[in-house]
């Protein structure tokens, strides 16, 4: 069974048990692009916006109490996780946002109609645009609803780092007495401790942390008021000052209205720096990943230095071969968010005039790399970094094979004599110290070499 809903357009058919509408229905015709549905914090964001709107626009006189109750009411509900499916809409779409945003208010306008004792699509009772949308527009809702979104995904994010952070802080200790040799550009270099190498990711990724928490202040600047370009128009000129503090108890974040709504409207160079912060998160992940990858190959024609935890069989041809899946995988999920980045700069760059049309892709990929990075962090800490350990007599073998005595050596003999008796070494296999004391070199000054 049918009901029939008209909009500019014309007449569409809509499913009698739908709460969502024709803009909604004509959407999901019309974007048919990545076979993916809104986000449930997104969903939930935009109704914390609804209700906020409502309980302002009530308390401002702008829409009757009853009905404000009854929109306030059903926003509860799709905070709650109710009616999540009828959110049909494709994130990615033409129109700045504005098909996610009116299946919003026809949900919300048909179950606040149901509450009131009507039928859904009697929209006289309650109305999408009307009631629902009063002194809004796309323009300052979706965008809203996105930095909302993002600060709820950054909570997760931020726990994930912590949990990385805290894992490296314990391996450093952990390693603290392995000594072992670094290497600079693949070569051996001289020595240091695995666990040296351990908190220097500690230091790299706590530094990651603090970017996220200082870009926060880009996403809690609201353009909510702007409406259309900034202006205000169709809005109560008190609008913001009344929903403002709604919208900070609903979301439990310090917001703010921003003090030029026609810049905050324009502009979305915030997401870029949010993005960008990402981006760094997910080049410094990636670099520790392939360290690991590095230190832990072979076992027995590679480094060697660290074994990772066994997860799976690694080829289907070579028998008992293991591979670095995890540190793998996170690799990937960095290739993504590094990708991301890009189209969100150019996104951002597209914009025309008084809005940019792109934040439906901006968001979007933004959504993609928050997931991709906790969700690789996760199983790095769970599948990899807890249990990983070290080689110790791999490192002390390594090391005594290695060149690293001869940059201490120059100190003592100069740098050609000990490059000298490091190219012996390295034609005869010998190790600096047996050709150093052939050449005279005393082996008290050699014990003192470190």
């Amino acid at each position: 069974m049918f009901r029939q809903e008209s909009d500019s357009v014309g007449v569409l058919n809509i499913p009698e048990t739908a709460y969502y509408g024709v803009n909604a229905a004509r959407a999901k015709n019309n974007f048919n692009i990545t076979g993916e549905l809104l986000e449930t914090d997104f969903i939930i964001s935009l109704a914390e916006i609804k209700k906020a709107a409502a309980l302002a626009n009530a308390e401002l006189g702008m829409i009757e109490v009853n009905v404000a109750g009854a929109i306030v009411d059903a926003a509860n509900e799709v905070i709650a996780g109710a009616f999540h499916d009828h959110f049909i809409v494709d994130p990615l779409q033409g129109g700045a946002g504005t098909s996610s945003h009116m299946n919003m208010n026809e949900v919300l306008a048909n179950r606040a109609i149901e509450l009131l004792g009507g039928v859904k699509g009697d929209y006289s009772i309650v109305h999408p645009i009307d009631d629902v949308n009063k002194g809004q527009s796309t323009n300052d809702v979706y965008p809203t609803a996105g930095k909302l979104t993002f600060l709820k995904k950054m909570r997760g994010l931020e726990v994930a780092l912590e949990r990385l952070i805290e894992v490296f802080s314990q391996k450093a200790d952990q390693f603290k007495t392995i000594k072992k040799i670094g290497r600079t550009q693949l070569s051996d270099a001289v020595p240091l401790t695995l666990g040296d190498e351990f908190h220097a990711y500690y230091s790299v990724m706590k530094r990651n942390l603090k970017r996220l928490k200082q870009v926060k202040i880009e996403l809690c600047t609201l353009n909510m008021g702007g409406t259309a370009i900034g202006t205000g128009i169709t809005t109560h000129p008190q609008f913001s000052a009344k929903l403002l503090p709604i919208l900070c108890a609903l979301s439990g974040e310090s917001l703010t209205i921003a003090e030029d709504l026609i810049d905050g409207t324009q502009n979305i160079e915030g997401y870029v720096a949010l993005s960008d912060t990402l981006k760094v998160a997910a080049v410094s992940l990636s670099k520790i990943a392939n360290d690991i990858r590095l230190l832990s190959s072979g076992p027995r024609a590679g480094i060697g230095e660290l074994i990772i935890p066994v997860k799976q069989n690694g080829s289907s041809i070579m028998p008992g071969k293991i591979n670095p899946v995890i540190p793998e995988i996170v690799n990937q999920c960095a290739f993504v968010v590094i990708g991301n980045n890009v189209t969100i700069t150019m996104a951002a760059e597209g914009g025309q005039l008084e809005l940019n049309a792109f934040e439906p892709v901006i968001f979007y990929k933004l959504l993609e790399s928050f997931n991709l990075l906790e969700k690789s962090i996760t199983t790095f800490v769970d599948n990899c970094l807890m249990d990983i350990v070290a080689n110790e007599a791999r490192c002390k073998e390594l090391l005594e094979q290695s060149m690293y005595l001869s940059t201490s050596l120059s100190e003592t003999v100069g740098y050609a004599e000990a490059a000298s008796i490091t190219k012996r070494a390295l034609s005869s296999g010998k190790t600096i110290r047996e050709v150093a004391l052939e050449e005279g070199v005393s082996e008290q000054l050699m014990n003192t070499l470190v």
